[in-house]
């Protein structure tokens, strides 16, 4: 692999020569860092179709939108999880209380638009 400064994945503000065996090795972590991503896109994907069956079945039976029993015991599971995969439980708390008050708003808008009588609108979402 080049080690130009014409390399696409080097920064375009680096004015120093990088060893080819750094690049590549930057390029092999960074690929799979890619990889990772995507798969963490695809998974959160797959989580909110399912949130989205469960927005719609709590609609269909005038449940409120919000669980928040369910919400703290996923909280404290998730910190578990994070503790023992040697990830910091606040950051999984940060990030598992960003995704619930996003399934939150969408499955008050599921409910709303159940109660208008449009409740197959949210078909397309799934």
């Amino acid at each position: 692999m080049s080690t130009s400064e014409n390399d696409a994945s080097a920064p375009a503000s680096t004015s120093q020569r990088i060893d080819a065996s750094v690049q590549a090795e930057l390029n092999r972590l960074r690929e799979s860092i890619d990889n990772i991503d995507a798969a963490v896109v695809h998974m959160l994907a797959e989580r909110f179709k399912a949130t989205q069956q469960v927005g719609r079945l709590k609609a269909d039976h005038q449940l409120p939108p919000a669980d928040p029993a369910r919400e703290t015991r996923q909280i404290t599971r998730l910190r578990q999880l994070a503790q023992s995969a040697n990830l910091d439980p606040a950051f999984a708390e940060k990030l598992l209380n960003f995704i619930i008050a996003e399934v939150i708003r969408h499955h008050e808008r599921i409910a709303e638009e159940t109660d208008n009588g449009n409740g197959s609108a949210t078909a397309a979402e799934a």
